[in-house]
């Protein structure tokens, strides 16, 4: 009993002897605790004013904020947008660039609009119910409540920025650039004015661009309409039955506008006897359409084949108000569905309208801005066009005009915002023609010069903007810039656009704000003694379209970069969802190189729409929404932006509590590996401790080899926004060359070594390097770790000076840390190790030793350059297998070996000779030879000394 209470005291007063790991440095994070904590210290610093102060003078690096819509508080897309853009930003500012960011919002528009038409239906109030000076009052004060909402929450993401002063487009500043590149366009002659059809959305009454536009599945009938031609005879017809042309359409409310029929001039076209009436078609249509209509002995006859060319001679009856209308050609009639023949209404359709323009055809608009017939729709006038389709085909059943229906399901156009259908519509709007000047020619040209990633972006805008009609510019609403257009009385009423005009009001603007044109009378908005240049007049009213909310945040390049940044263009980085190919990217393009001659970026970076972890989209009617704030709630931010730097975000990007537990993980082995550094140098001062690579040992420098490369990596994947694969080399550094190799054969030489040897310094100068590099290259990532790292570690007397971790320089690599010797020294060692581990715990489960410490490892070969290898290693043998002794053997023949490159090797595990030590644990057989420690070796016996 006395010998035990001895042998327990002596092991205790060892146990003192040992350099055990110290560190404040917690296990658990507690990220909702101790974010807001650290974000609040930036602010009391004013840490982004240093990171400014640091940057000055330095080559700069823009990413140009496309601006969120102040309507609402952040979901999931706006945290992976802005993250993704933090990320980016904080590694270029390690990288030394002056790497200003200048959050935006766009403050204007529909999304504003609506949703405040919608609080103000709740209070059972009406648009209309307010003037427009009230409402637009009612609109900024709505947008700003959520710019101040939005920015705190962008905060607290850890996103840095210039918080403060960001770019507004309800700004008069940015109000007045946005009239001045509106009369800069007006002034190159590319805005012009004319009755085109538009897509309307009715809900709204408002056009709509075609950013504004999303396609769902719908719907609609698809009916055959008889056509009757008036001069069969002309194409030596018989004349005594009636031809009909046979129309397709899926939109039978524009048969009230119809003007023309069209048919592709090269197509072959069969007039065929068929019941009794004569049906003209496409010739491969004639198969489809009328052939599953017969009777097996109902055989029509071809009575005439045509060119389509041919069928210009014929005129038909209007269907409804029974004038003679034409036909006509147009190349883009496919056999793809349908007749072959397309009934033309120009103030439905785009198409419709080029050739309208073509041969000269008026434009029909019996439907007005609620989607109703008007007069001009005859018996339907006061219907909704939808609803009036079925009494549309019933009035032509019931005149034997409607030879078929069916239902199609195809994609047909809705509001982005009301999300209800829409229609196209012929208006009088504001144009910026597209083609002015070779403008898309020269868009085409500003893509190709243009970096994509990922490069599927190129040909997306590329074919998007080969195919855009001229931009929608004016808007039917109150919220927004006002298009400050006048009607002038002397030239009969036509509405002009005056340069004059424009720059007058943006001076007013850039005073006053957008609002002065709604509240002041036209005489106080015009230049002083202006005239009309036409007609010499001065009676003029005003008008009251704004301009589409893309081209107030279009030339955000304008507003921003000269006058605000005093950067030129232009921007490194636009970095936007895929969607913006057809609304910020391509509105951006236009407007620069019209303006300008060139695209307003070098790169453009998009990302993919999040998604459930089934990869649906997230509706609140699935109820698989994830809001950022409920994360941040349970979490904290930290893993959201480990979540983004995660994912593979050019497609769509996942999310769900499965995949945020598993990256919680993730960080805890992070964390729990930079604990491990921390704790081992509670005692080291790198002004005074750290030793020169040439005093490190072997197993040492290996380490630094393997972090050298982990930094080259995570900088390549940086540099090329390959943010999974530098979180994937933080990781696997972390997990798999630190965690189950270095640092576990490193607790000998740190616990049981004097704390000022020199092997235990070598240990420590390479743990300070992992941890210094490691806080660097995790801190665009993981902005909160970093800084409680940072914290947390032993510094020299200069990063003493320095208050945060996002005021450090990415890691400095010292060129000897990369060997290629010590590569290959160490290589073929680690590839040995698993095989002796793995035999080790085979062992392990069989009962034959306990810890790793109880075993001895016998490695026999029968290769002499295996042999001279493992004796030139062989004193790192024990501790890099972490056991207690290994034996050589040298062997003629008849080893299995282990792999393709140890192929004449064995290893074989058998227990450890001697006594284990009180103090190290290993097994030796000198323990107790000094009499003053008889329980401990005699290594442990120097070590204490």
């Amino acid at each position: 009993m006395t010998e035990d209470r001895t042998r327990l005291t002596s092991y205790m007063d060892y146990q003192k002897t040992l350099n055990l790991p110290q560190t404040d440095f917690s296990m658990k994070a507690g990220l909702v605790e101790k974010e807001p904590q650290t974000l609040a210290a930036w602010e009391q610093q004013g840490l982004y004013a240093k990171i400014r102060a640091r940057s000055s003078g330095k080559k700069s690096f823009i990413l140009h904020d496309g601006p969120p819509y102040a309507n609402g508080r952040i979901h999931i897309g706006h945290a992976l947008n802005k993250i993704l853009k933090d990320i980016i930003v904080k590694y270029q500012t390690m990288k030394g660039r002056d790497a200003l960011y200048v959050p935006g919002w766009d403050c204007h528009g529909l999304p504003i609009e609506h949703q405040l038409l919608k609080d103000l239906k709740a209070l059972k109030a009406d648009k209309q119910d307010f003037d427009a000076v009230v409402f637009r009052r009612k609109a900024r004060d709505y947008a700003m409540g959520f710019v101040g909402i939005q920015r705190e929450e962008f905060k607290r993401l850890g996103i840095f920025g210039q918080w403060d002063d960001p770019y507004l487009t309800l700004s008069h500043d940015y109000e007045h650039w946005i009239l001045k590149s509106l009369a800069g366009l007006v002034k190159k002659g590319y805005v012009y004015r004319r009755l085109k059809p538009v897509h309307w959305c009715f809900s709204c009454a408002t056009a709509l661009a075609e950013a504004e536009v999303e396609y769902e599945d719908d719907t609609s009938p698809a009916i055959y309409v008889k056509f009757k031609v008036n001069n069969p005879q002309d194409l030596a017809l018989p004349t005594d039955k009636e031809a009909f042309l046979l129309v397709w359409t899926t939109t039978p409310w524009t048969l009230l506008a119809n003007v023309a029929v069209a048919v592709h001039p090269d197509f072959t076209y069969f007039a065929m006897d068929h019941d009794n009436e004569i049906l003209i078609l496409e010739e491969k249509a004639s198969d489809l359409i009328i052939a599953p209509t017969l009777d097996r002995n109902d055989i029509p006859k071809i009575v005439g084949t045509f060119k389509g060319r041919d069928l210009t001679k014929f005129f038909y009856t209007h269907p409804f108000h029974g004038q003679p209308c034409p036909v006509v050609t147009a190349d883009y009639v496919t056999k793809e569905d349908g007749t072959g023949l397309v009934h033309i209404a120009p103030g439905h359709g785009q198409e419709d309208y080029q050739v309208g323009l073509a041969n000269n055809l008026p434009v029909i608009m019996p439907v007005n801005s609620k989607g109703v017939f008007t007069e001009e729709g005859g018996k339907f006038a006061g219907q909704h066009v939808f609803k009036a389709n079925d009494q549309i085909m019933d009035d032509l059943q019931n005149r034997c005009l409607l030879y078929k229906k069916e239902f199609l399901e195809h994609s047909y156009p809705h509001c982005w915002r009301c999300k209800n259908p829409v229609i196209f519509r012929a208006t009088e709007q504001w144009f910026l023609n597209v083609d002015h000047e070779g403008l898309r020619g020269r868009l085409a040209q500003a893509i190709d010069k243009v970096e994509w990633v990922p490069p599927a972006g190129k040909e997306r805008i590329s074919s998007m903007v080969a195919s855009r009609p001229d931009w929608c510019l004016s808007r039917q609403r109150f919220w927004g810039v006002p298009i400050p257009a006048l009607v002038c009385r002397g030239c009969k009423g036509e509405h002009k656009l005056f340069i004059a005009v424009i720059e007058h009001l943006a001076g007013l603007v850039k005073a006053q704000g957008s609002g002065v044109w709604f509240e002041k009378d036209i005489k106080e908005l015009l230049p002083p003694s202006f005239r009309c240049p036409d007609c010499g007049g001065t009676d003029f009213q005003k008008t009251h379209d704004i301009l589409d909310v893309w081209f107030d945040s279009g030339v955000s390049h304008q507003a921003v970069f000269g006058p605000m940044i005093k950067r030129p263009l232009p921007a490194d980085l636009y970095l936007e969802g895929s969607d913006q190919h057809r609304g910020w990217f391509q509105s951006s393009l236009i407007t620069a190189v019209a303006l300008h001659g060139h695209p307003p970026y070098t790169q453009v970076l998009t990302h993919g729409f999040v998604v459930d972890g089934q990869g649906r989209k997230m509706s609140k009617s699935l109820g698989n929404v994830m809001a950022p704030q409920d994360l941040i709630k349970t979490g904290g931010a930290e893993i959201l932006r480990l979540w983004v730097a995660s994912s593979s975000y050019h497609d769509d990007v996942r999310i769900s509590k499965e995949i945020t537990d598993r990256l919680t993980d993730a960080y805890r082995k992070i964390r729990n590996t930079v604990r491990y550094l921390l704790g081992n140098l509670y005692d080291f001062d790198p002004d005074k401790d750290l030793l020169d690579h040439e005093k490190l040992l072997d197993l040492d420098r290996w380490a630094l080899s393997r972090l050298a490369r982990v930094v080259r990596e995570a900088d390549a994947a940086y540099a090329a926004y390959d943010f999974p694969r530098a979180v994937k080399a933080a990781y696997a550094f972390c997990n798999e060359d630190c965690s189950s190799i270095y640092l576990d054969i490193l607790k000998d030489r740190l616990y049981t070594f004097c704390a000022q040897s020199p092997e235990r310094r070598s240990a420590q100068t390479v743990l300070y390097h992992i941890l210094d590099a490691l806080t660097r290259i995790l801190a665009p990532v993981m902005a909160f770790t970093a800084e409680e790292i940072f914290s947390a570690s032993p510094r020299t007397a200069a990063l003493k000076e320095i208050s945060s971790a996002h005021l450090l320089d990415w890691p400095a690599l010292d060129p000897r840390w990369s060997s290629q010797s010590i590569e290959e020294k160490f290589g073929p060692l680690m590839a040995l190790r698993v095989h002796v581990l793995k035999a080790l715990d085979e062992k392990r489960k069989s009962g034959l030793i306990g810890s790793a410490l109880q075993a001895k490892v016998i490695i026999t070969t029968a290769s002499d350059r295996d042999h001279a290898y493992l004796k030139s290693v062989e004193a790192l043998l024990a501790p890099v297998f972490i056991v207690s002794q290994v034996e050589l053997q040298k062997v003629a023949t008849g080893i299995q070996g282990l792999d393709e490159y140890f192929s004449k090797t064995a290893v074989m595990v058998v227990p450890a000779e001697g006594v284990k030590c009180a103090r190290c644990w290993h097994l030796r057989l000198d323990v107790g030879k000094d009499p003053s420690h008889p329980e401990i070796c005699l290594r442990c016996v120097e070590n204490i000394r």
